[in-house]
């Protein structure tokens, strides 16, 4: 008899036990991130988290000879873009459970701290971005196309956890608003505000 790999069976072995001991599929799953048909918000996730660690793009992806045993670039775009996911919601319940195990392996003698960076995400090449906008850094007095990207994260001088981001626009230098009918009770409305 042989075994079918099962869709949701993608996680590298190395992968696996930190996703099993960090529950992420449930912190997924308690904000309310899921899909009514088609491919699951666990198999979707796990696709585009396991891009990183082989170091290709969804373009890439879809040119090889594997192509057709993965969604299509609509449906993956459709599940990051989603207006109604709560994002943060799921980064910040993660996080939080990581810091508590993190926090049973070290020393109650170390002194912990709560880390704000802010620092300039470039979109130089990009034309129609929404909310786009000009600053200028201030490191080098250069003006660039793109955020501010202001990142808290926990952090015991040995690790560190990011536990949430804004990509921050600007009223008086922006180049693209925010795009039309967007329902304005969604999480995605009140993160563009």
């Amino acid at each position: 008899m042989i075994e079918q790999n099962q869709p949701c069976n993608q996680l590298p072995k190395e992968i696996k036990p930190a996703f099993e001991e960090l529950h992420v599929l449930k912190h997924l799953k308690d904000a309310k991130i899921n899909k009514k048909f088609g491919y699951t918000a666990a198999y979707l996730f796990q696709l585009v988290f396991v891009l990183l660690f082989h170091q290709k793009n969804w373009f890439r992806l879809l040119e090889s000879n594997k192509a057709e045993s993965f969604p299509g670039k609509d449906s993956v775009y459709r599940f990051l873009n989603h207006t109604q996911f709560a994002w943060r919601q799921f980064l910040l319940s993660l996080s939080a459970a990581t810091v508590q195990k993190v926090g049973l392996l070290t020393s109650d003698n170390r002194v912990t701290a709560f880390i704000f960076d802010d620092s300039m995400f470039d979109r130089n090449r990009s034309k129609a971005v929404e909310l786009l906008a000009r600053f200028r850094d201030h490191a080098t007095g250069a003006y660039y196309k793109g955020f501010r990207m202001l990142t808290m994260g926990w952090s015991d001088s040995h690790s560190f956890i990011p536990m949430d981001f804004a990509l921050l626009s600007s009223t008086k230098s922006q180049i693209n608003g925010t795009t039309d009918g967007i329902d304005k009770r969604t999480h995605g409305y009140k993160r563009r505000e």
